[in-house]
């Protein structure tokens, strides 16, 4: 076989990431049928991550990957990209690191290539960068504030016991990493989870599905006073 060719890359990129998940202790499922919009599903104890796996090259200080695909159609091959609905996360493999990664969904939505930075940008920007060393997979498993399997739970910075149960499925996370997957958890709100946000610590605000909030219009009609 050719160690060029894309399906090469891709069956390896597959496998070193599957390894990489039950060295975590993530019990790691594999589709039975081909080409889906997911490679493999991980079981993060209560939750099924949906992941597309792709091989990554590092250029300079850039880990480079193509994250869109391509199928061929009566009118010849059209690019597409992945979306929510498809997929949770975009796992990558880079081989010169020997290095796998984690980016949610919300990330990398609508995308045809990503960029994981190894070192700051020269001009000494940040906005807009994704740093290989914040999405390391078993980092990105932690941020994600989900269960390994035989593990203790990941909360970011505060564990489950040390915050009051919401009545409802949550996540809890710290301040840092809320801030740097604002998207990713906005996104879990809106699904209907409960989103709880500590500092230092202790428990600071709570993100909730639109839905559940109060409806000012109807508070205001209500008589009562309307929030600033």
């Amino acid at each position: 076989m050719n160690k060029g060719t894309g399906n090469h890359k891709g069956a390896v990129a597959e496998a070193k990431i599957a390894a990489a998940a039950i060295e975590l202790c993530i019990p790691v499922l594999k589709p039975m049928s081909e080409h889906g919009r997911y490679d493999l599903v991980f079981d993060l104890g209560g939750r099924l991550l949906r992941v597309q796996c792709k091989w990554g090259r590092r250029k300079g200080d850039v880990v480079s990957t193509h994250v869109g695909g391509s199928y061929l159609s009566p009118n010849g091959y059209v690019r597409s990209t992945y979306a929510a609905h498809e997929v949770d996360a975009i796992a990558i493999y880079c081989r010169e690191l020997d290095q796998c990664y984690l980016l949610p969904i919300a990330l990398v939505a609508g995308q045809y290539t990503v960029h994981l930075r190894l070192a700051p940008a020269r001009n000494g920007q940040r906005a807009g960068l994704h740093f290989a060393a914040d999405h390391q997979l078993s980092g990105a498993v932690a941020q994600l504030g989900e269960r390994c399997h035989g593990m203790a739970e990941v909360t970011g910075s505060s564990p489950v016991s040390s915050t009051p149960p919401t009545g409802s499925e949550s996540d809890v996370v710290g301040a840092h990493d809320f801030r740097c997957l604002f998207g990713w958890y906005a996104q879990r709100a809106a699904a209907g989870y409960e989103i709880l946000v500590t500092r230092r610590g202790k428990p600071y605000v709570r993100l909730l599905p639109a839905r559940d909030q109060l409806d000012l219009g109807s508070a205001h009609d209500n008589g009562a006073p309307a929030r600033p």
